[in-house]
């Protein structure tokens, strides 16, 4: 995999690492990670995982660029605003890892394609800004045996925990179902600090990377919770439930 000058240079970094070295790296370039969503968390995930050499990054959203998505979705800019955010995406992507192959997946999420387009990829982000949708990509990836990382961001706050089937809790273990509509404010009414979604986004990817090369502890069976006003991180054990209606 890895036979280029180029790509031992563009990867030496990751190489040095005894964690990684050529095995881990070529495991890396092999591997498919669909993120969905690419705004304030998808963005810096999907650059992270670039730039990791990710060989097959799949990007799922279906809005447009708009100059109030700038302060935080990193990956696009002011020269991109009514563009679609997949294509937006895709072009920051390739300027900065040429290798990776990006699929543009430019449709909502729904109960009717979420497993066609899971099926192909080895690790799925969470990186969406709704409670219907977090629930619908738990279910479909407890159901096709997927892993993924899910986030969650507000204010100066942020939340993640990773799945991997038959190794801990599933998002509903915890959450249960969705609050009923309006009941939980979303960042438009609260707002959001950009670099929380930063630091939240490029944990998830550190989660994907981790997976793919099989090297340390993730975040199954507990709750990452970062405060960045008290630059504080907590962890919160999980526990499974055994009833639960989408890994009971």
């Amino acid at each position: 995999m890895i036979d280029t000058k180029e790509q031992l240079e563009r990867y030496s970094r990751h190489i040095a690492l005894k964690e990684v070295g050529v095995e881990g790296q070529e495991r890396l370039l092999r591997a498919k990670v669909l993120i969905i969503g690419a705004g304030g968390l998808g963005s810096p995930a999907a650059m992270y995982l670039a730039a990791a050499g990710v060989g097959t990054i799949g990007i799922a959203d279906a809005d447009e660029v708009d100059l109030s998505n700038l302060q935080r979705q990193i990956i696009h800019s002011t020269n991109d605003l009514g563009k679609a955010k997949v294509e937006s995406a895709a072009e920051t992507i390739h300027a900065i890892n040429p290798d990776v192959e990006v699929c543009k997946i430019k449709a909502l999420v729904t109960e009717d394609n979420i497993m066609e387009f899971i099926g192909g990829y080895d690790f799925i982000i969470d990186a969406v800004d709704n409670f219907p949708t977090k629930f619908l990509i738990n279910d479909a990836c407890v159901k096709a045996g997927k892993p993924f990382c899910h986030a969650g961001i507000i204010r100066f706050q942020g939340q993640l925990m990773t799945y991997v089937p038959g190794k801990g809790p599933c998002y509903r273990c915890i959450f249960k179902e969705p609050p009923p509509e309006g009941a939980v404010p979303s960042c438009r009414e609260t707002g959001i600090m950009g670099a929380v979604a930063g630091t939240i986004g490029s944990l998830q990817a550190m989660e994907a990377v981790k997976y793919i090369i099989g090297e340390g502890d993730l975040l199954t069976g507990r709750m990452l919770v970062y405060d960045a006003l008290k630059m504080q991180f907590r962890n919160i054990k999980l526990p499974r439930d055994d009833n639960c209606a989408a890994c009971g």
